[in-house]
């Protein structure tokens, strides 16, 4: 029961901190939407993590924007991916996204890369 207490305590008391640390809206920019929409669709999550969430396999991409310089150098390297892969390990599949689609996956990562996450990732790697 004691931990069932805490549970439900820590539950309540994150539920009153998250809205205060991003209060900016998410259906605000109908491209942040659509890239929402690519990340799941693709599976994006199978191999990377987002804030600490997700497959391990791939880098973290909650801070890919800032690491790599901006939304320019995210869309060139997906857009860089080779069609067969890299040959004699995994790598990322060439998506053959449309521009406007890197646009949209570029600024839901942006989007995501503003969030206050308390400091994770806690260094630029990811």
């Amino acid at each position: 029961m004691f931990f069932l207490l805490v549970f439900l305590a820590l539950t309540y008391q994150t539920e009153q901190v998250i809205p205060q640390r991003d209060k900016r809206e998410l259906l605000s920019d109908p491209k942040v939407i659509a890239g929402k929409k690519l990340w799941e669709t693709n599976n994006c999550i199978g191999c990377h993590t987002l804030l600490g969430e997700g497959a391990y396999y791939a880098p973290e991409l909650g801070n890919v924007v800032k690491r790599l310089g901006g939304k320019e150098a995210v869309k060139a390297f997906i857009q860089s991916r080779p069609k067969e892969g890299v040959p004699g390990r995994r790598s990322m599949p060439q998506f053959n996204f449309t521009e406007q689609q890197l646009e949209e996956i570029a600024s839901f990562l942006e989007y995501v890369g503003q969030i206050n996450t308390a400091k994770w990732p806690p260094n630029i790697q990811g």
